[in-house]
């Protein structure tokens, strides 16, 4: 009987453990964080982080570079006198230390390199991507941020092409 109660009961707690992540991202600015854009969710699959964004309020039609960052904050930073919004987040995400933002389909890059998002005619972007180097578990402690514009892949001072830091939420650590 004890068994029986200690297996229903594991039953019972295994979808908590196995659900998926959701992170509100906010307008970056240079004051702080920002309105409400929407909504990016994760959830692990046998080939990758599948990321469903349900987002709006893009100026239209167009790419946007999308990573995984250091640090979990959405807060702005300032460096040689200039403000960049959302820049307390950090660079990417880059366990290994690789030193290279060569995109999400190569080993030797930043574990944080998604895929780009596109957003349609109406400024909205809802077409789920698939990260194939991360995780779920990767997330915790991190902020993602989203792009003005699309990403090269390549190294700075052109920062990929992606542009300024367009949206950013936080990541909370759930340990």
């Amino acid at each position: 009987m004890k068994r029986l109660f200690l297996a229903s009961a594991l039953l019972a707690l295994t979808p908590l453990a196995m659900a998926d992540t959701t992170v509100e991202l906010h307008k970056a600015t240079q004051d702080g964080v920002g309105d409400s854009v929407g909504t990016v969710t994760f959830k692990d699959t046998d080939y990758g982080l599948l990321a469903t964004p349900d987002i709006s309020g893009l100026p239209g039609f167009g790419m946007h570079g999308f990573h995984l960052h250091t640090n979990p904050s959405c807060d702005p930073a300032t460096s040689d006198g200039e403000v960049t919004p959302a820049g307390a987040a950090g660079g990417h995400f880059d366990p290994e230390g690789t030193g290279t933002h060569a995109g999400p389909y190569m080993e030797d890059s930043h574990l944080g390199d998604m895929p780009l998002l596109v957003a349609n005619d109406d400024g909205q972007i809802s077409t789920p991507v698939l990260a194939p180097r991360l995780k779920e578990s990767d997330l915790a402690g991190h902020a993602v941020i989203l792009h003005e514009g699309g990403d090269t892949y390549s190294e700075p001072p052109h920062l990929g092409g992606g542009g300024g830091r367009w949206a950013c939420g936080v990541i909370k650590d759930n340990s």
